[in-house]
């Protein structure tokens, strides 16, 4: 199997988002190696360690009897919420999606660790939980962080180079997928589009990777912020976290509580049974409201002559 060699261009001493967008957006990947500050790395780690021992092994064919996962990684790992915010990784994802949206909701959080002896996952798109039509737009981007060294002996991700572009049905020959090898701390970035898939562990040692998925703000995420992170517990988020986790609305209104901002369940206190229903729309159905109401006044005007 071919390897995909780190590229220096993507140095995070001299992070070039332009250069890894385009290279994401041509390929369907880009990976940023060492990406991660070596002491946040440690930290995250040290915090992820005891759920990581915790985990139970997956069932089924897709998750697979060797491979540990867990969730609402947030709630688990204060050092998290900054790496889920991480300015470069943002400026990517919104550069390379944005366009499709008012704003970025997280689509999940998920740590893994794949074992010795695991075999290769299936090959698969993320974007096929959603059904509405592929091709015409980006609906994610995923990033994984590699909490250990990547190698294709260990169970590196694999991807298929340019299958962002062909038949969003089609399965690729397993000769042409590559396998992203990276140092510990690097970020491999993929869309939702690419067919990737985790590959099979033939080292002695288990293999832990971090998903931090951005998806449109107007797509449910596959992960259920809102049961993963209640109010009691997005309460102690930053605020930026707690937006990009659903306490907010994607203009126009969506995702509101009784007319509002859900951000109003963060404030400590108890919010009342009924609220005050409140505009949160774009400017252009301001404008086109403003059209309606001075058509409106001059229609009346001319009747009253």
């Amino acid at each position: 199997m071919q390897s995909i060699a780190t590229n220096q261009e993507f140095d995070s001493t001299e992070f070039d988002v332009d250069a890894l967008t385009n290279r994401l957006l041509a390929d369907g990947y880009a990976i940023a190696p060492a990406l991660l500050d070596p002491t946040s790395l440690d930290r995250l780690c040290a915090e992820l360690d005891p759920h990581f021992e915790a985990a139970a092994f997956g069932r089924g064919m897709f998750y697979g009897a060797e491979t540990k996962r867990f969730g609402a990684v947030l709630r688990r790992s204060r050092e998290a919420q900054d790496i889920v915010m991480h300015p470069a990784v943002m400026r990517v994802v919104e550069s390379a999606v944005g366009a499709w949206c008012q704003c970025l909701q997280l689509n999940l959080t998920q740590a893994i660790e794949i074992h010795p002896g695991a075999p290769v996952q299936a090959p698969h798109r993320d974007q096929d939980m959603w059904a509405g039509p592929k091709g015409a737009m980006q609906y994610m981007v995923n990033v994984m962080w590699a909490l250990d060294d990547f190698t294709a002996e260990n169970g590196a991700t694999r991807l298929w180079q340019g299958s962002h572009l062909a038949n969003p049905e089609e399965m690729l020959p397993d000769d042409d997928a590559v396998s992203a090898v990276m140092p510990r701390g690097s970020a491999l970035f993929f869309l939702g589009s690419t067919l990737h898939s985790g590959g099979a562990n033939r080292s002695a040692k288990p293999r832990r990777g971090l998903i931090m998925s951005y998806c449109l703000g107007w797509l449910k995420p596959w992960e259920n912020q809102w049961l993963a992170y209640p109010p009691q517990i997005a309460r102690s988020f930053p605020p930026d976290v707690a937006a990009l986790v659903g306490y907010r609305q994607h203009l126009p209104s969506l995702g509101n509580y009784e007319g509002q901002c859900p951000s109003i369940l963060l404030t400590g206190d108890q919010a009342p049974d009924h609220l005050p229903f409140t505009d949160a729309l774009k400017d252009e159905h301001y404008d086109l409201m403003r059209q309606y109401y001075d058509g409106l006044t001059a229609r009346e005007q001319e009747a009253a002559r």
